[in-house]
């Protein structure tokens, strides 16, 4: 009997094991969840593949199609083709990577009737515009909407003959019929070429950047201006700046101009004349389009401000990348009242305190400033914080730009500065403009 009650007592308890016999290992519960599914990624949904392959390169678009079926019928696409880029870089003097020529001609050869939105990107050898130049002169059967020429470095298209360069852009006007966005900075586009242009595309042109254009004359805008009633945005060099031109952007079957940017550049101090529009031209095309953006970039040396903001100017944007004198940014407080935004690189060892008051006082749209290489009081600064207040959403000022003065010296200005401001402000240690 007792053994029996032993043995149905040890098979009721909880056994332990010895220490010479290893523990049996307890099994874990199995988990509620079921795994992830393995997803099979050539049954991935059309769009899902198109936006997929829309931010990969060429090459990388290539390698992908090889995967399957699916994916290779999406690098087909007409959508997938509608914008693209072309990069032409030398390898020997370029370390950007490079569109390959034989992937170029599969992309002539079948989706060059898709192309809508183009660009090319090259580098600074004469080469790489050249074969630019060889593509362009193959888009014949192409409705481009967009065409961007972008050069990483200079010269680039300025080395192509010009007669190269012309023949190649021809075609493109002449087949797309249907161009809204032109950027062709730094190129030898020149007036007949822009003729034809406006003869194919004067109903849809809205964009038109073409600063240093050498070849063109302020007769071929004017003509671009007089076609193109649907230009909102124009870019171009001053020396094409004419008051006819600012007429013809001013008249009433003309669409507002949105944006307006002028390049005031000079490479020979001294031997470059820059004549003055009038006031009147300025005020007709205010009145025209009240709300465009007046962009003007000066690469002037000082004694060549004459000509400039004599008379009242509705420029919005001013930057000056070299010295600019306290004359004329006394001149920029008086008759700039649209001003938005003011960037001075330079200027020299004479504080602007004056200066910058009369802007705070005059410019009451002013919301953004950056100095760099100029003399500000710290007092004066504090002023100028005081009347602008917090319309100002940027305020880039060089720490070596303040003076300490009686009133605040360096460690006082940040605090004084953020209370005007209502938020924390500290002075830059380097250009952020």
């Amino acid at each position: 009997m007792k053994r029996r009650r032993t043995s149905n007592l040890t098979s009721k308890c909880h056994t332990f094991p010895s220490h010479k016999e290893p523990a049996k290992r307890q099994k874990r519960p199995t988990s509620s969840l079921t795994p992830f599914p393995v997803r099979d990624w050539g049954n991935l949904p059309h769009h899902v593949v198109l936006q997929i392959f829309q931010h990969l390169s060429l090459v990388d678009r290539a390698r992908a199609s090889s995967v399957c079926r699916c994916w290779n019928s999406v690098f087909h696409t007409p959508d997938l083709w509608r914008r693209f880029e072309f990069e032409l870089n030398q390898p020997a003097t370029s370390y950007l990577r490079s569109t390959h020529p034989d992937l170029i001609q599969q992309i002539i050869k079948k989706h060059a009737q898709h192309l809508q939105y183009v660009s090319f990107k090259v580098d600074s050898c004469t080469e790489s515009a050249e074969a630019a130049c060889d593509i362009l002169s193959q888009l014949v059967n192409c409705t481009i909407k967009t065409l961007g020429l972008i050069s990483t470095a200079r010269p680039s298209f300025m080395d192509v003959s010009q007669a190269h360069f012309v023949s190649a852009l021809t075609v493109v006007f002449v087949n797309s019929k249907s161009l809204s966005s032109i950027k062709i900075d730094d190129t030898p586009v020149d007036d007949p070429s822009l003729k034809v242009l406006v003869a194919n595309n004067s109903d849809t042109l809205k964009l038109l950047k073409m600063s240093s254009c050498p070849h063109v004359s302020p007769a071929g805008i004017l003509c671009v201006a007089d076609q193109c009633h649907g230009l909102r945005e124009l870019a171009l060099n001053y020396h094409l700046l004419s008051d006819e031109l600012l007429l013809a952007l001013s008249s009433e079957k003309h669409a507002h101009l949105e944006h307006l940017r002028i390049d005031v550049v000079s490479e020979n101090p001294g031997q470059t004349h820059f004549h003055t529009i009038k006031r009147s031209s300025w005020d007709a095309l205010i009145r025209h389009s009240p709300k465009v953006n007046i962009v003007m970039y000066f690469f002037l040396y000082e004694e060549e401000f004459e000509p400039f903001f004599c008379e009242e100017t509705p420029v919005t944007h001013l930057y000056f990348g070299r010295a600019v004198s306290k004359e004329m940014l006394g001149r920029i407080g008086l008759n700039c009242p649209r001003l938005v935004e003011l960037v001075v690189c330079a200027n020299g060892l004479e504080p602007l305190d004056e200066e910058l008051i009369r802007i705070a006082e005059r410019c009451k749209s002013l919301t953004a400033i950056g100095l760099g290489e100029c003399e500000v009081t710290c007092s004066g600064f504090v002023e100028f914080v005081k009347m602008c207040g917090g319309r100002l959403t940027q305020l880039s000022i060089m720490e070596e730009v303040l003076i300490p003065d009686s009133s605040y010296n360096m460690e006082q200005i940040h605090s004084e500065v953020s209370k005007h401001l209502g938020r924390m402000w500290f002075p830059d240690m380097m250009p952020t403009w």
